[in-house]
């Protein structure tokens, strides 16, 4: 199989790498950049757990060719934090008890980031749509959706 050679931004720097015809971003970046935060869930675009930011636009990672993203941006959980220091939203998430097995945490997080980048102060019907691509089996989203209302400054439901 012919190797193609890809180079991207991944959360802000610069990389440059071999991928096999049809392989798709969450492998690319797993398995060849060695980026764990996105996760392989269902593999059929329907749970979130890949979810990363392409562009600053959501994308499902086990969808996305990783051929398509030449020269373009790719941000997951990882690019999130800067240096010790937690984004907003993951110190949210954490204070609202947010995640419990963690397993969709990083999808999470990449949607409530898309939404409050470019709408700082969603209402609660737009949190939950923004994240509704992503499923939770454990924290029944009322301690998400309160995490991402409390990052934007908004109104928490008790």
């Amino acid at each position: 199989m012919v190797k193609i050679p890809l180079q991207f931004r991944h959360n802000g720097r610069d990389v440059a790498i071999f991928v096999d015809g049809g392989t798709n971003l969450l492998v690319a970046l797993r398995e060849l950049i060695g980026d764990m935060t996105p996760k392989f869930g269902c593999g059929q675009g329907g749970c979130g757990a890949c979810s990363v930011l392409v562009d600053g636009e959501l994308h499902l990672s086990c969808l996305t060719l990783a051929e398509t993203v030449a020269g373009r941006s790719i941000e997951t959980l990882d690019g999130m934090r800067q240096g010790p220091n937690l984004h907003p939203l993951q110190r949210a998430f954490a204070d609202h008890f947010a995640a419990q097995c963690g397993y969709c945490t990083p999808g999470m997080l990449m949607a409530a980031k898309a939404l409050l980048d470019r709408n700082p102060a969603p209402s609660r019907d737009e949190v939950v749509e923004a994240i509704s691509g992503n499923i939770c089996r454990c924290t029944g989203y009322e301690p998400i959706i309160n995490a991402i209302l409390a990052a934007a400054g908004g109104r928490v439901s008790a």
